[in-house]
């Protein structure tokens, strides 16, 4: 064997694994990001679905007369809100999921108020199609809170796999950057004020 062919094998060995490196980190990085990307949708849908089911909700409420104006105009104007403020998995910047988290927050709350309300109603509350929605709706938060829960754990899948070194050198090559993971929203680490006013 000729010795000038010995540093040419050797030198093909490194670009070989070198370039099986870059391969498999890019191709791990890429399907990391597109499941993370699919729990986004998968998030939003558990929105829209809830979304979908408060405009029945809102109609059922409206058929009794004397309930607060005030409080369905909330929800509404809420529900418009949060069906109007879209993220494109592809760009899931913090900023952009906070205009997103904080939507949403505001139809939890105008949500919330409405639930109390009907209490005062009970002709509403006996209500069959109410009682069908209001259970959809309590399977529906359940489903949101699922979803956002994997789509976090989705993020720091791939966060984790572009952050170790020496996949981060590999990651600002091939521009791979970190996604932002759903936060509680302000004021969630508080325990809530409850006071039970009792009438005699």
């Amino acid at each position: 064997m000729k010795k000038w062919l010995i540093p040419v094998i050797v030198i093909l060995v490194i670009v070989f694994g070198v370039y099986k490196w870059g391969v498999g980190f890019n191709n791990e990085a890429v399907i990391l990001q597109e499941d993370a990307k699919t729990t986004w949708s998968n998030v939003e849908s558990s929105y829209q679905r809830r979304n979908d089911l408060i405009g029945n909700l809102v109609k059922t409420v409206q058929g009794a007369a004397d309930f607060e104006k005030e409080t369905l105009t909330a929800v509404i104007e809420a529900r418009a809100k949060a069906t109007s403020v879209n993220i494109n998995a592809g760009d899931l910047t913090p900023d952009k999921m906070a205009q997103f988290q904080q939507a949403q927050a505001g139809m939890t709350g105008a949500l919330s108020k409405l639930l109390v309300s009907v209490e005062r109603y009970p002709v509403l509350k006996a209500n069959a199609n109410f009682l069908e929605l209001q259970s959809q709706l309590e399977g529906t938060e359940n489903r949101i809170n699922v979803a956002r829960d994997r789509f976090n754990s989705g993020v720091n899948n791939y966060n984790k796999h572009i952050k170790v070194f020496p996949n981060s050198v590999l990651a600002g090559w091939f521009n791979f950057e970190e996604m932002g993971r759903y936060k509680a929203d302000a004021g969630s680490e508080n325990a809530p004020d409850v006071n039970f006013n009792f009438k005699k």
